[in-house]
């Protein structure tokens, strides 16, 4: 797929995927969802890539529906056919920890896909809210799924309900983000994170660890018992686990051999 909504970098095995329609504040539009989809297929795919940063080019992450239709923006759709879903393969799918560097306002979907992401950075002085309660929609992007599980059900209500908007510093107060950094340093701060998983962690125990924290959500904790025992013998039978140990102990960076798909039955 040639892109025209987004730009795709790779450096040193990390994958940074830039919103990019900035004449419109990267609204969410023109084919956006279907070329994230497939960006971060392609992300998910490559054994090269160990890291995936989702940022937007300044000054806004992405500010929301692209409302160049006016009224007609949620006009009824084909039933068979449309989905609230807005990227189709979204990046909790990714077998890699995806990070969102929120460097400016995230509205709307611009804010719902970031709950796709395992880790958030949002910028301290942007806008962020899911207001589709105030155009007499709803909260798209399964967010009715994904903030009440990383915000808690209150925060959710709120967020949701209201369709207010706040800052990063209440973001973070309500739990939504693991940071919140000046504009300017949030897309470094997620970058060198970024780097320093795809050095480090070793990417089957990357994938193994994010399979379970996204599936533990519909898991008793005996389920959860049973799934983490079956990922730890398909890693115990990796060399990796010898080579984490022993790069440890001779102080050295590790040289990960495993994959994704090493853990595949």
């Amino acid at each position: 797929m040639t892109y025209r909504t987004i730009l795709f970098d790779v450096s040193n095995g990390v994958v940074t995927i830039t919103l990019n329609r900035p004449d419109v504040r990267n609204a969410f539009g023109d084919g956006m969802g279907d070329e994230l989809s497939d960006a971060f297929r392609r992300c998910d795919g490559d054994d090269d890539i160990r890291a995936v940063v989702l940022t937007g080019t300044p000054p806004a992450f992405c500010a929301g529906a692209d409302l160049s239709s006016g009224a007609d923006t949620f006009r009824p759709r084909d039933t068979s056919s449309f989905s609230s879903e807005g990227v189709s393969f979204p990046a909790w799918k990714v077998r890699k920890p995806v990070i969102a560097a929120v460097n400016g306002h995230a509205i709307g979907i611009g804010f719902t896909i970031t709950l796709h992401c395992d880790l958030r950075i949002f910028a301290k002085d942007a806008k962020y809210g899911i207001v589709q309660a105030r155009r007499g929609m709803l909260g798209d992007a399964m967010s009715h799924w994904t903030l009440p599980r990383i915000a808690g059900f209150a925060t959710a209500a709120d967020v949701l309900l209201t369709g207010r908007t706040f800052d990063g510093t209440e973001a973070h107060r309500m739990g939504i983000c693991g940071e919140v950094l000046p504009n300017n340093e949030v897309l470094e701060r997620a970058q060198t994170l970024a780097h320093d998983i795809a050095v480090n962690v070793a990417p089957a125990s990357a994938a193994a660890s994010k399979a379970a924290l996204w599936r533990s959500w519909g898991m008793t904790a005996e389920e959860m018992n049973h799934f983490e025992t079956h990922l730890h013998h398909k890693l115990m039978a990796l060399s990796d686990a010898r080579e984490g140990v022993q790069a440890f102990i001779e102080k050295r960076p590790p040289r990960w051999t495993g994959t994704p798909d090493s853990l595949n039955d």
